[in-house]
């Protein structure tokens, strides 16, 4: 949604919503490998914390990037584009076999 159009809040909460489906199939799906153990689950764990810090931290320039006049709604499609891309990611490589 990176448009300089004003997404509407019903798109913005359809996202969010879709977003939050996705985020818990991640955490399920995280959660048996770091219940496994091992290598495996400590590898997952690591890597959990290390991409949420730098998911936060980029967030900030992600924003930025959209100068000064954005919207309340603009700032929100950003944000949930920003956080979707890492989240869709992890769903795929932890869905795979």
């Amino acid at each position: 949604m990176p448009s300089t159009e004003t997404p509407s809040w019903e798109s913005l909460a359809m996202g969010t919503w879709l977003l939050s489906i996705e985020a818990a199939q991640v955490m399920w799906l995280r959660s048996l490998r770091i219940m496994a153990g091992g290598k495996i689950g400590q590898n997952e764990a690591q890597r959990m914390i290390s991409e949420k810090l730098l998911a936060n931290a980029l967030l900030w320039p992600a924003l930025a990037a959209g100068g000064f006049a954005q919207s309340p709604e603009q700032i929100g499609a950003r944000t949930l584009q920003h956080y979707g891309k890492p989240v869709r990611a992890n769903r795929r490589r932890l869905s795979r076999p």
